[in-house]
C-alpha cells in the first residue's frame, strides 16, 4: 500500500458518535499534550506543572488538569499536610496514550523542515508574504 492511498477506517455510528472526535477533543489541544507528555516523565505537583508549561495560565491548568482526571488519563493524589499537598500522575489509561504522542512527535521532528518548505513555497506562489 502506497502512502498516497491508506487505509483509514472511518465509520462513526449511526447516531453521529465519533469516538475519534470525543478522543480529539481531550487531546487535540496544545496543553493537554504537554501535560501528559511531561507527567509521562514522572509525577508532578501543580506549582511544577505551572513553571514547566510555557504560556499556560493557573486557569487553564486547572481545568485541562480536572479534564484529564474526568478521562481517567491522569490521577490527582492530595496529601493531608500543611501546607496540603496534590500530586499528578499518570493513569495506566493515560501511559497508553504515550505511544502515539511519541510516534506523533517522532514524525513532526522528521518531517518539520519538509512543512515548513512546503509553507514557503506554498505563501511564495500565493503571494502571500511568510
Amino acid at each position: 500500500m502506497s502512502a498516497t492511498h491508506t487505509r483509514v477506517p472511518f465509520t462513526p455510528d449511526a447516531d453521529g458518535d465519533c469516538p475519534v472526535r470525543e478522543v480529539l477533543d481531550r487531546v487535540g489541544d496544545k496543553w493537554s499534550v504537554l501535560i501528559v507528555v511531561l507527567l509521562g516523565r514522572g509525577t508532578h505537583r501543580f506549582t511544577e506543572l505551572h513553571r514547566a508549561v510555557d504560556g499556560i495560565s493557573q486557569r487553564m491548568l486547572t481545568l485541562t488538569l480536572r479534564a484529564l482526571v474526568r478521562d481517567g488519563l491522569v490521577s490527582r493524589t492530595v496529601y493531608a499536610s500543611v501546607p496540603p499537598r496534590v500530586d499528578y500522575a499518570l493513569t495506566e489509561l493515560g501511559r497508553t496514550l504515550l505511544v502515539p504522542l511519541v510516534a506523533l512527535d517522532e514524525w513532526a521532528s522528521a518531517h518539520r523542515d519538509d512543512i515548513r518548505a512546503a509553507r514557503r513555497r506554498h505563501d511564495e506562489a500565493a503571494g502571500t508574504p511568510a
